[in-house]
């Protein structure tokens, strides 16, 4: 078994698919910022660290489909599945978001029927349903194990969750003033219920007396996890994941919202007198 763990530490392989689309993406990026944003005067200048933080969410989801985690995940450990996904449905989306120009943003909402698609979409209560209801959908047996049978149903379950994680961070990230952020109190509140919202999903794959993804119970057996036990740990990766960014993201949006308002009562102390 270690010559297979040490084959699977080697694979790194390129799936034709995710590295064209993934290109596309970049490539589109550069040149709304670049060329076009000169040519259609959007904006006299563009952010070095917006363009980074994009092209790092870009290569965290390369990393994340051409790395060894993505063999890991699709024919050995349901546990690399789970982290895989924490990558591309938690860091990666937000990212993207926030690498992405105001002026960008609000230059393709311009649009009135855009403009309403994507308000309606990014309504905090849609956005949270959106999110977890295809989240859930993709764990159930059936579903998944369709989904790792076959490649391109595979691709777009994952097309299906950075889109949906992409929708569930706007009201978080975005740097668009037609669809701004929500306040700094209801983003609190918005992640504590995105925080609670997986319970179900977690409880029934951490706590089921049996495997439930037969595809990972006759999968080889490497690093002497069972299968019980490696969904027992995507299960908790699933929720720590996810429950630790909320509560970190969460606890810097309280001390930003602690700092405005402390300003706006020194603003108001001054002007009083």
């Amino acid at each position: 078994m270690t010559d297979l763990t040490s084959s699977i530490w080697m694979h790194w392989h390129g799936h034709p698919d995710a590295i064209l689309g993934l290109l596309l993406i970049e490539t589109f990026y550069l040149l709304w910022t670049g060329p076009l944003r000169i040519r259609f005067n959007l904006s006299p200048t563009t952010d070095p660290k917006q363009t980074f933080v994009f092209t790092l969410g870009v290569l965290i989801i390369l990393i994340s489909l051409t790395s060894p985690l993505h063999i890991l995940s699709d024919q050995y450990l349901f546990s690399a599945h789970m982290l895989q996904h924490i990558l591309i449905t938690l860091i990666a989306p937000s990212l993207l978001l926030l690498g992405i120009p105001q002026w960008l943003i609000d230059y393709f909402l311009r649009n009135n029927v855009i403009f309403k698609i994507i308000k309606f979409i990014v309504h905090p209560i849609i956005a949270i349903v959106i999110f977890n209801l295809i989240f859930s959908l993709w764990h159930m047996p059936g579903l998944y194990k369709l989904s790792v049978a076959n490649h391109y149903i595979h691709v777009g379950e994952h097309l299906m969750f950075i889109t949906s994680a992409f929708i569930m961070w706007w009201p978080i990230c975005t740097t668009s003033l037609r669809l701004p952020k929500l306040s700094y109190p209801l983003q609190i509140m918005y992640l504590f219920i995105m925080s609670l919202a997986q319970i179900i999903v977690f409880g029934i794959i951490t706590f089921a007396p049996d495997p439930i993804y037969i595809h990972y119970v006759n999968a080889p057996r490497i690093w002497s996890v069972s299968a019980l036990l490696d969904q027992q740990i995507g299960g908790i990766i699933m929720k720590v994941g996810s429950g630790f960014l909320f509560l970190s993201i969460m606890i810097i949006i309280f001390f930003k919202w602690f700092n405005s308002e402390s300003k706006d009562i020194k603003r108001g102390i001054i002007n009083k007198d």
